[in-house]
């Protein structure tokens, strides 16, 4: 008997289903084919088990089970649950109460029956509600976070018994039902970590509110204990709200890569990724023999902080620079090639020197000239050329510190910040794939950051005394737009320019070179 039992596969960010054929015939035998993995293989000693102990078997007979499409690599133990339904219903031990075809199974067994979470549980829901399935069953554990898509009834079991009784006597599953408005906005007004907390650094402060109303990648310089691990923590406090297309992006990659299962449901706060400076290339990119997300994709559409910069591999860094030129990053391998987004906002903290305490007077300087310059050396121009705001973090002092007076608090910040970002929407609406400052390129900067006479003498005044890069120009005038933005207006003027000019800390003679 033949019987087709329907999963999903998930490639990158995107879900394809996959059906499981299941025949039965006259032998002995138990054959798996369709390109599976290792852990599809076993996966017959976990469904053998599971059955058993539930009051099912696999039969004596010859079994063929066909994974299509047959040339697509599949991998992972969550079939475990589609492939124990095909075996039972071609072998005549249920009796289909609704059909089989209506529905996306996925689940990974324990030997006892019970059913372990699963990856991905988000595309493969996109993809069934697409393909016009009309349910998805899955592991409870995933069951909110499948939930979010509308227009597809989802049900979370725990065990395969109840998979087995919803088929073959009708047993009602009560949908898993989500009120995403009161799992979106229920995060937005209570962020972890609040400005408030911040004691004295005002003017670093206005520098990370800057950033966050123009997207501009930002790196802080100061000696420890300054507070640059601080202030980043409490930069995505300050960032626009996710808009419901952004929280599906990010909740997507985080399913994917297994990481949605102890919040569930939609990830309602920009992720903030903080990796050790010991983090692979492949951790930080994405990638391996079966491609995962890195901490890039991981970061999407919130704040991706390396602390200590220098001290990450140089070709860590490196292979930073296409991502964040490009938003995105591809994983080619032999048989396939996946995209995950990576569209993040890079903060970097670093100290001024190996010691530390470079340009402090009240502490000597313990580095050479020739020390100072393979420190700072290994970060490099090209990575440097994507960096807008340069900003140095000064410790604070005791009579700030000692000040019970709570700062500004974030959600007063970030309405400005959204402000702002809501006039760039408006100027780049025309525009594909630019939305807010810091993705404007060579056209767009001559388009939208024009210059009167005063403001553009100022500028170059400051390039020639400060001796500041080729590479600072663009990026002092994208940031002078924000600038502008945040005080809502069209025109760039003087003090734009020199507030910006203030943020190109390491172009100037004293620091790279």
């Amino acid at each position: 008997m033949l019987t087709k039992v329907y999963g999903s596969a998930v490639f990158g960010v995107e879900a394809t289903t996959i059906i499981v054929e299941v025949n039965t015939d006259i032998g002995v035998g138990y054959h798996l084919v369709g390109l599976p993995d290792n852990a599809i293989k076993e996966s017959n000693y976990r469904i053998a088990a599971a059955l058993q102990n539930n009051g099912y078997k696999i039969p004596g007979k010859k079994i063929t089970l066909n994974m299509a499409p047959a040339d697509m690599r599949k991998e992972g133990s969550a079939y475990d649950v589609t492939l124990a339904m095909g075996i039972l219903v071609s072998t005549g031990q249920i009796e289909e109460q609704y059909p089989l075809s209506d529905y996306i199974i996925m689940g990974e067994l324990s030997l006892d029956g019970s059913l372990q979470p699963i990856r991905g549980a988000l595309p493969i829901a996109i993809n069934a509600k697409a393909e016009g399935f009309k349910g998805f069953i899955l592991p409870i554990q995933n069951a909110k976070e499948a939930a979010i898509v509308e227009g597809l009834q989802v049900y979370g079991v725990a065990s395969i018994r109840e998979v087995v009784d919803f088929f073959n006597e009708g047993k009602e599953i009560m949908p898993t039902i989500v009120d995403m408005k009161a799992e979106f906005y229920e995060h937005l007004e209570n962020p972890e970590f609040d400005f408030s907390d911040v004691k004295g650094q005002e003017s670093i402060k206005r520098c990370m509110e800057i950033a966050a109303a123009g997207g501009h990648n930002i790196i802080l310089i100061g000696p420890p204990g300054s507070g640059k691990t601080m202030l980043a923590k409490r930069l995505p406090s300050i960032l626009p709200p996710l808009t419901l297309t952004e929280a599906l992006e990010t909740t997507k990659i985080h399913s994917v890569a297994g990481r949605t299962l102890e919040k569930g449901g939609i990830m309602t706060s920009r992720p903030f990724r903080s990796p050790h400076h010991t983090i692979s290339d492949v951790a930080l990119v994405g990638g391996g023999q079966y491609p995962q997300p890195g901490e890039i994709s991981l970061a999407h559409n919130g704040v991706l902080f390396l602390d200590e910069l220098p001290e990450f591999k140089r070709s860590v860094l490196e292979v930073m620079r296409q991502p964040l030129e490009d938003r995105d990053v591809t994983i080619s391998r032999a048989r396939f090639t996946v995209t995950y987004p990576a569209s993040f906002m890079l903060v970097a903290s670093m100290n001024p020197s190996p010691g530390g305490y470079f340009n402090d007077p009240n502490a000597p300087v313990t580095s050479s000239p020739a020390e100072m310059q393979r420190y700072l050396s290994k970060i490099s121009g090209p990575l440097l050329d994507r960096i807008d705001i340069h900003i140095e973090v000064t410790p604070v002092p005791f009579e700030k510190l000692s000040d019970t007076r709570k700062g500004e608090q974030s959600i007063y910040i970030r309405e400005r910040v959204t402000k702002a970002r809501e006039l760039q929407a408006k100027r780049f609406e025309a525009l594909e794939n630019i939305h807010y400052n810091a993705q404007m390129g060579v056209k767009q900067i001559r388009t939208f950051c024009k210059l009167d006479e005063a403001s553009l003498a100022l500028l170059k005044n400051a390039m020639e005394r400060l001796n500041l890069s080729a590479r600072a120009y663009d990026r002092i005038l994208k940031v002078a737009r924000t600038i502008a933005d945040l005080e809502g207006q069209e025109q760039i003027n003087g003090n734009h320019i020199s507030e910006a000019i203030q943020y190109r800390s390491l172009d100037r003679d004293g620091w790279l070179g």
